[in-house]
């Protein structure tokens, strides 16, 4: 078979074997169907099928194959932090300041400190650091992975839940827009490249006035412009960031953020966010799960997921529990919005990915973060929805 024809068999996969599992297993309450991609593209990965069917996963997933996918993986996966950036609206969060640095930075400090004792304890044993990492990237980057707040997907739960434009989801929004700012500081600092600082000075000083001068453009052309506009500016920034040796990623979510969400009709932009998510992020979620790896032994990689996922929940947890005492909020109120901001699956997906190209874990702990992250998605719709039902009964009886 030519490469084009397996190429489609693969692509077959990517879109068939998910659906199927999600509509007739039903499982939207606990696994919405992008946790179901994900889940998809770790049982198609080397460590499973490659495992029990070699000859197949080879014949379907050949290195022509893989660099094909992972072309379409790439933009996919640029778009899809781009309009993460775009959707941030810091504007709110300055408005509401006080309240919303303290939550957020306990929602974000206190997991990041859990985590990083989880990735003290992983260092005791070897396969979990990368090749290229110094000990404080590989602390800091695990630390920032169970502290990783997914904003798209968070803003997809509470679509869901219909609680997206009530007052506490535009609360939960803007501690979460918040923290995702800082994740990608926090990356930007884990990947600088001493051997190349002036490379990266010089992208940030170039992105600097390119952006004031961005800005004026898009201000003055009418939507449908500012769409093409906008690709180009994230192909550039994307460019300009990975050969700085940053990552591409870092380019394609600061190219979102200087942009305004308020630039674009807001309908068009969650059909563009649902449209990115429907027709090439699974290919992304595929190429995910061909880079997991069970070489330390399935416990052990099972085990570091478990730790990594306890240090997680109980970090994000403890953090908005202590902020709603701060803060006086109403009994149960800081658990619910714990449970929400653990929402990790593609963000901390991305932020991994970009740790493992830079060899600052390895692919083991690559698939420790990638099982943590989806059990705390998993985890987040069940545990809400009781608390929901809980609130409103005590709102309607007050």
């Amino acid at each position: 078979m030519t490469v084009s024809e397996v190429f489609l068999i693969a692509m077959l996969i990517v879109f068939s074997l998910p659906y199927l599992l999600w509509r007739l297993g039903r499982t939207d309450y606990f696994a919405p169907l992008v946790v179901v991609q994900i889940i998809m593209g770790i049982l198609l990965g080397p460590g499973v099928l490659g495992a029990a069917f070699p000859d197949y996963y080879q014949f379907v997933f050949s290195a022509p194959v893989i660099q094909s996918l992972n072309g379409v993986a790439q933009w996919a996966v640029m778009l899809f932090v781009w309009i993460a950036g775009i959707e941030l609206d810091l504007r709110k969060a300055w408005t509401h300041r006080g309240e919303s640095s303290v939550t957020a930075g306990l929602a974000l400090g206190v997991p990041l400190l859990l985590g990083s004792a989880a990735a003290l304890v992983l260092l005791t044993q070897p396969g979990w650091m990368g090749a290229k990492a110094h000990h404080w990237q590989f602390v800091l980057g695990i630390g920032m992975a169970c502290a990783v707040t997914a904003l798209p997907i968070l803003i997809l739960l509470m679509e869901k839940l219909a609680i997206l434009r009530q007052p506490l989801g535009q609360r939960i929004l803007r501690y979460a827009s918040l923290d995702d700012i800082a994740i990608w500081g926090v990356l930007a600092v884990i990947l600088t490249d001493w051997e190349r600082v002036g490379r990266q000075v010089g992208f940030l000083l170039v992105f600097a006035v390119a952006s004031v001068l961005f800005r004026r453009l898009m201000r003055r052309v009418p939507e449908r412009d500012r769409w093409y506009l906008g690709l180009i500016w994230l192909a550039a920034c994307g460019l300009g960031a990975d050969w700085s040796g940053l990552h591409y990623m870092v380019g394609a979510f600061i190219a979102g953020v200087v942009m305004d969400g308020d630039w674009f009709d807001q309908d068009h932009m969650d059909l563009l966010r649902h449209h990115v998510l429907l027709v090439i992020m699974p290919v992304f979620f595929l190429s995910t799960g061909l880079r997991t790896s069970w070489q330390v032994g399935g416990f052990a990689v099972f085990g570091a997921a478990a730790l990594l996922l306890a240090a997680s929940v109980a970090g994000k947890l403890a953090g908005l529990g202590l902020a709603g005492r701060i803060l006086g909020w109403a009994r149960g109120e800081g658990m619910l919005i714990g449970w929400l901001l653990q929402t990790k699956a593609l963000i901390m997906i991305i932020f991994a990915n970009v740790l493992l190209d830079k060899a600052i874990i390895t692919n083991a702990t690559f698939t420790a973060l990638l099982l943590m992250a989806v059990a705390s998605t998993m985890l987040t719709v069940p545990m809400v929805t009781p608390r929901l039902r809980r609130m409103a009964q005590a709102t309607g009886e007050r």
